[in-house]
């Protein structure tokens, strides 16, 4: 019998349980891959608690590195013993072994160790879809991106100083503003123990210090509703928000202060329809990989648990006690 964490109802972490599964020989189109490190991402939090909804019971995690055990029927491209990862696909990753279509593993590059690429393979690719597709950096811009130390943040930090861009990053405490730093983040605006509604005006009024008062192109902003009227007062007229996620809360925009703040643009990304199709998916990969393996880009798991103790992953990513790339090994 394999091991997996499953939820049986939303909740707090404690609805995270161990259980014993059943899993058996892949089928036409799939591979059953082992596992060797499962990545924690915030957006099993909006699983887990119902934010995004999904059918109960169920496995939890879209996010791991392995090895392909077995192939069924069809799957050409893999066999056992392949170095794998993915992102994509169903639920059910914070396991030692399981069943996946075939279609969104992801070849590991030689060169890149599983450990690297379980920091680095969701975390990565958003920053790849964000800086590249999504508001698409051409070097030169000077921009705002929250949560910088945080798991796709420290990459951001990387990928835009390979680019040449200046990031201004905020980041909660100044230990993690110097890891941020560190990482080639060029400003940093430590925000830990400032009220939400005093955000707009810590922040903003910081970028148009740094900018001469233009304010920046471009805000990624995965924190959300308390950090909305910053990501706005901090752009240019005409400007993007790339609102990337909500961990503080849902967003929600009147759209008539879109145009009072300087006719902006805002868009909610997700990975699915940017990595889609396959090709697209490769191509991001081969992006990020091909830094990793030049070595503007590197990553490491700055946390990590046993997979019986994914909820105290949990405890501590909701806490924002992490930084970097937490994960779980079977």
């Amino acid at each position: 019998m394999s091991k997996a964490i499953r939820i049986h109802q939303t909740g707090g972490p404690e609805v995270l349980t161990l259980e014993s599964v059943e899993v058996g020989d892949p089928g036409p189109g799939q591979a059953r891959v082992r596992h060797s490190f499962v990545a924690v991402n915030f957006i099993d939090i909006y699983f887990r608690t119902g934010r995004y909804p999904m059918p109960l019971p169920n496995g939890l995690g879209s996010d791991a590195v392995g090895v392909v055990e077995a192939v069924g029927e069809g799957v050409t491209e893999f066999k056992p013993g392949d170095r794998v990862g993915y992102l994509l696909g169903p639920q059910g990753a914070y396991s030692d072994v399981r069943l996946i279509p075939a279609d969104v593993l992801i070849p590991l590059p030689d060169g890149v160790s599983d450990r690297t690429a379980s920091a680095l393979m969701m975390k990565g690719m958003t920053a790849q879809y964000l800086f590249r597709q999504v508001y698409p950096l051409q070097g030169g811009e000077t921009i705002l991106y929250h949560a910088a130390a945080g798991g796709v943040g420290l990459v951001a930090c990387q990928w835009a100083r390979a680019l040449g861009v200046t990031m201004i990053g905020t980041v909660s405490t100044e230990e993690k503003a110097a890891i941020a730093h560190a990482h080639g983040c060029a400003h940093t605006i430590v925000t830990g123990g400032t009220a939400p509604e005093a955000l707009a005006g810590l922040i903003a009024k910081r970028v148009r210090e740094i900018t001469d008062g233009k304010g920046v192109p471009v805000v990624y902003d995965s924190v959300g509703k308390d950090t909305l009227m910053a990501s706005l007062d901090s752009l240019q007229p005409r400007g993007s928000l790339v609102s990337n996620g909500t961990s503080s809360g849902p967003v929600v925009i009147d759209t008539t202060l879109l145009a009072v703040k300087g006719s902006i643009w805002v868009t909610r990304p997700a990975m699915v329809h940017y990595a889609t199709p396959r090709s697209h998916m490769l191509a991001m990969a081969n992006e990020l990989f091909g830094h990793v393996l030049a070595g503007r880009i590197q990553g490491e798991p700055q946390q990590v648990y046993a997979l019986a103790d994914a909820a105290e992953a949990h405890r501590a990513l909701e806490s924002r006690a992490t930084v970097g790339a937490t994960v779980l090994i079977p």
